[in-house]
């Protein structure tokens, strides 16, 4: 390997496709390249996009004066593949070929173990491509499993890429191990996930995009049950509606109207009671799971930590500390960079500081 590593990294997403190049930790280059309705209009399923990413990935970066020659190491967003342990992924055949069946379901997502593989055997000379904590990690512990109904068993789905990486670099900051610490890592964004991080393990964490737990700018969260039961059962509602209760138009954007923090924190501002109301129901809610999540951890905890986009928000997180600050220290990490968490993964595995593991 050169001396100097050069990572690229993929992020798929519906419309677009956001590029990074870092040499080592130090980013060099990013863009977020859009792709028009037409464009992908002519691909009847997203596996199908591969190659017209590919090609205008590849004519950003030579416009950018940076040769795919000079790559060294490829890294792609992580897709729908099977339940697996958290951690960075050597990409195989069988990981490619479970992404191209898309045996979990078609998301953009699935794109990037793809791209990542198709440039580093562009390359050649030994490039290697890897993804890091899809959001199909599964840690969840044995007895954090079972619902209440059989027919309903609980799953892991959260933000894994970014809950890992704020987890671990917190880790290097006070010159421990990952694997040493016992961490509640908060995650604001559209949707908000909670994790008990155990000794380097997510053992369990709300489904943050199914209705499980606290209620977000776009997501419902945990709802009255029965209630729901009636509504589903009314004739009122399509299937496609209540999915969209749940997950898109529920939250803030269903009781104001935008899914706007900084929007919501203006009107507050104004004198709105109402947007003060549902705001702080949100961090209420926020910080009751925070608390529930202590317990899995039998209230040994090194640290809680908050990230996302919401975590900007002073309002919400002095919200949020008034309840919760007896239990741990809390550190805040505003913000999403999923490019950075993607390089910091393979940039450690190939340290030696993380496991690169085989996906079968």
């Amino acid at each position: 390997m050169r001396k100097i590593m050069r990572i690229l990294a993929i992020n798929p997403g519906s419309t677009s496709t956001k590029i990074s190049v870092f040499d080592e930790l130090n980013e060099i280059f990013t863009q977020t390249i859009r792709h028009s309705t037409d464009e992908l209009a002519l691909y009847s399923k997203i596996i199908d996009q591969y190659d017209f990413r590919k090609k205008i990935l590849i004519e950003v970066l030579e416009k950018e004066h940076i040769p795919v020659s000079s790559i060294n190491v490829v890294v792609g967003r992580g897709g729908l593949l099977k339940p697996i342990p958290g951690g960075v992924y050597k990409v195989n055949d069988i990981l490619i070929e479970d992404l191209r069946k898309e045996i979990l379901g078609e998301h953009a997502s699935n794109l990037g173990g793809i791209l990542a593989d198709c440039i580093a055997k562009e390359i050649g000379n030994d490039v290697n491509a890897f993804i890091v904590d899809p959001v199909v990690v599964d840690e969840l512990d044995d007895i954090a499993r079972p619902s209440g109904c059989p027919e309903l068993p609980r799953i892991s789905i959260f933000h894994a890429l970014n809950q890992k990486a704020v987890a671990r670099r917190f880790a290097r900051e006070i010159g421990k191990k990952y694997e040493e610490l016992n961490l509640i890592v908060v995650h604001l964004g559209g949707g908000i996930t909670i994790g008990a991080h155990k000794h380097g393990r997510v053992v369990d964490v709300n489904n943050g995009l199914d209705g499980e737990g606290p209620f977000s700018p776009e997501r419902a969260g945990t709802v009255p049950i029965g209630a729901l039961v009636k509504l589903c059962f009314s004739r009122k509602y399509e299937l496609h509606e209540v999915r969209k209760m749940i997950t898109g138009k529920g939250g803030l954007v269903a009781y104001l109207g935008t899914n706007n923090a900084n929007e919501v924190e203006q009107r507050i501002t104004k004198g709105s009671q109402k947007d003060k109301n549902i705001y702080e129901s949100m961090a209420y809610q926020i910080a009751k799971d925070i608390g529930a999540y202590s317990t899995v951890l039998k209230g040994e905890i090194d640290a809680i930590l908050i990230t996302g986009g919401l975590a900007n928000s002073a309002m919400l997180i002095e919200w949020i500390k008034e309840r919760v600050s007896f239990i741990a220290p809390i550190h805040i990490y505003p913000g999403e960079d999923e490019m950075k968490a993607l390089a910091e993964g393979v940039y450690y595995a190939l340290k030696g500081e993380l496991e690169i593991r085989d996906y079968n």
